[in-house]
């Protein structure tokens, strides 16, 4: 299904309010929607909410064997989902261009960045490693996915632990959970992407652009950084140029950003690891807002009989002066 395409008057009305410095949702130009990070039960699956752009990351490893090229080293991948649940424009099978843009970039943000020790990953150097698998599956898309995923997936990495392994000659013995404590992977910094809007030849910028200002983008740049202003990743989309300057002040801005999510993440994993050492209610759980409906009864009240007697007094004469009333005024109409 192809992408529905936005009028004239919606493309210059969006471009009007830009120049104006004004947002649909009322943003300012250099603000974020509200970011929620919430974790499953299963160690490693995080859902990561921008506004109501929504991804899941679920992080799973397995044996096997290392690289040639590299056999002191565990593998690290990298998979992308865009499913048409998250838009119609996006079909099954068929990779669009917003996609291998995803997962090009995811890639180079985890695993070019040198993030995760790949060495502490490796059980016999030759023979066994362990490979580290990141699947990001995109549940809605209203603007900045890159962003949303981003944090979803270093999240759900440090969220994540592996089984313990012993190694006793030639023999090789993987412990379950119950038997040993997992072990957490290896993180050396946690690189986020943070993506610029660019509009009239890069005269105006936004950050976080939602879904119907990326269409009428004239171009994007996408800055991959860590909270120490080390920049991982850059990438600039898009029929326009930027000056030195310009790149410099998305710079400063994308380390504000990239600081406070760091801080929100590990806010959430040290939430998420008091409830479970608590065994209070944790992962998706937590999400869950108001009562929930779990059967057609309603739990018994204890009611003393003499409420029981006056209210049932009270409400009779209630019923009684209701028919009066009504029938007045039934008598007043007809008249």
């Amino acid at each position: 299904m192809r992408e529905t395409p936005l009028s004239n008057c919606e493309k210059d009305f969006i471009l009007k309010n830009i120049a104006e410095k004004k947002r649909l949702d009322g943003r300012q130009a250099y603000d974020y929607r509200d970011v929620r990070i919430a974790f499953g039960v299963s160690l490693g699956c995080c859902h990561v909410e921008i506004g109501t752009t929504r991804v899941l990351a679920q992080v799973s490893c397995e044996v096997g064997q290392p690289k040639q090229t590299r056999p002191h080293d565990g593998v690290l991948f990298v998979n992308v989902e865009l499913s048409p649940m998250a838009c119609p424009s996006f079909e099954v099978g068929r990779q669009t261009q917003e996609g291998v843009e995803l997962s090009r970039l995811m890639e180079r943000c985890l695993k070019e960045s040198r993030c995760m020790d790949l060495e502490s990953l490796c059980i016999v150097a030759g023979e066994k490693a362990w490979h580290v698998r990141v699947d990001i599956h995109v549940l809605n898309n209203e603007g900045n996915i890159l962003d949303c995923s981003s944090i979803a997936a270093i999240a759900a990495l440090a969220h994540f632990r592996r089984p313990d392994v012993t190694v006793l000659g030639e023999e090789i013995t993987i412990h379950s959970m119950e038997d040993r404590n997992p072990v957490p992977l290896s993180i050396h910094h946690m690189p986020l992407l943070v993506s610029f809007a660019f509009f009239s030849q890069g005269k105006f910028m936004l950050v976080d652009p939602s879904e119907k200002e990326e269409k009428v983008t004239e171009g994007k740049l996408v800055i991959g950084m860590n909270k120490y202003r080390e920049i991982c990743t850059l990438q600039l989309t898009g029929q326009m140029l930027l000056l030195k300057d310009q790149v410099l002040r998305c710079s400063n801005i994308a380390v504000t950003k990239v600081a406070r999510l760091t801080e929100l993440i590990h806010e959430a994993l040290d939430n998420d690891k008091q409830a479970r050492s608590k065994g209070e209610k944790h992962g998706f759980a937590e999400m869950i807002t108001g009562d929930k409906i779990t059967a057609n009864r309603q739990p018994a009240k204890v009611v003393p009989s003499d409420a029981n007697e006056d209210s049932s007094m009270e409400s009779e004469e209630s019923e009684m002066s209701s028919l009066s009333d009504g029938g007045e005024a039934a008598d007043m109409e007809i008249e």
